[in-house]
């Protein structure tokens, strides 16, 4: 059976680059995505186009209902995935003194709760099937060190990081690896906004990391050749806050 892998928030930047580097790898694709299907889809076929199997989920990761339900009618009609990779997320920065309860409340339960929401109809039945499976989990430069106005992001991805470790524990005698990749600043349409001088002279390597240099780290995990790493985070920041 082809081993397939879940990847969240894979429309675009860094969700796409990792579903495209699986695929090229001999992986087949469960994309998802929340409100860009269109984007979503035409992934899917670039994917098909690779000789791979790829198909759409569209939910929400902060509603656990729409999770449960999508992905365990997925499973039941499609089969267990072999890997997840936890990549979807959403920031909303603002200075912690004037921080709205929205903004605070939008990204845990989005980038911490979405961890729970995603994992827990996936985990039982990888158990029950005995599959020696794979989950790389997205944190983030930001969770390692802080940021300023990311207080709410920053926690939600140190978050990440201690459930990481805690389920690695859980899960090793499962024979199922649980990772974490911290990414400092990567290369996408969301980095366009940044100072770009700026920011690079914060950075030891003096440029922006690629899309592909954290798809080809998550491809590794998802390998045979990393079934004995477990609970570990691997940052891809170029020396940030190293």
């Amino acid at each position: 059976m082809e081993k397939q892998v879940l990847v969240t928030g894979s429309s675009r930047g860094i969700g796409r680059e990792i579903a495209l580097y699986l695929a090229k790898n001999g992986f087949d694709i469960v994309l998802h995505c929340n409100k860009n299907a269109t984007k979503a889809n035409e992934v899917k076929e670039e994917i098909i186009s690779l000789g791979r199997n790829a198909r759409v989920l569209q939910f929400n990761i902060a509603n656990r209902e729409e999770c449960s339900k999508v992905i365990n009618e997925d499973i039941e009609k499609n089969g267990i995935y072999y890997g997840t990779v936890l990549n979807a997320g959403i920031a909303k920065d603002n200075v912690f003194p004037v921080m709205e309860e929205d903004e605070w409340d939008d990204v845990l339960n989005t980038n911490l709760g979405g961890f729970y929401n995603v994992l827990k109809p996936i985990i039982m039945p990888m158990i029950a099937n005995r599959v020696k499976g794979r989950i790389v989990t997205m944190s983030s430069v930001s969770g390692l060190a802080g940021n300023r106005g990311q207080v709410n992001y920053s926690a939600s991805k140190a978050g990440i990081i201690g459930a990481t470790k805690a389920l690695s524990l859980e899960l090793a005698k499962r024979g199922i690896t649980v990772n974490c990749v911290a990414p400092g600043v990567i290369e996408t349409d969301m980095t366009t906004e940044l100072p770009v001088d700026e920011v690079k002279k914060m950075i030891p390597m003096k440029r922006f990391g690629k899309t592909k240099e954290v798809a080809s780290l998550v491809n590794y995990l998802m390998s045979e050749d990393a079934s004995y790493i477990t609970g570990q985070v691997i940052s891809v920041n170029g020396g940030l806050y190293l």
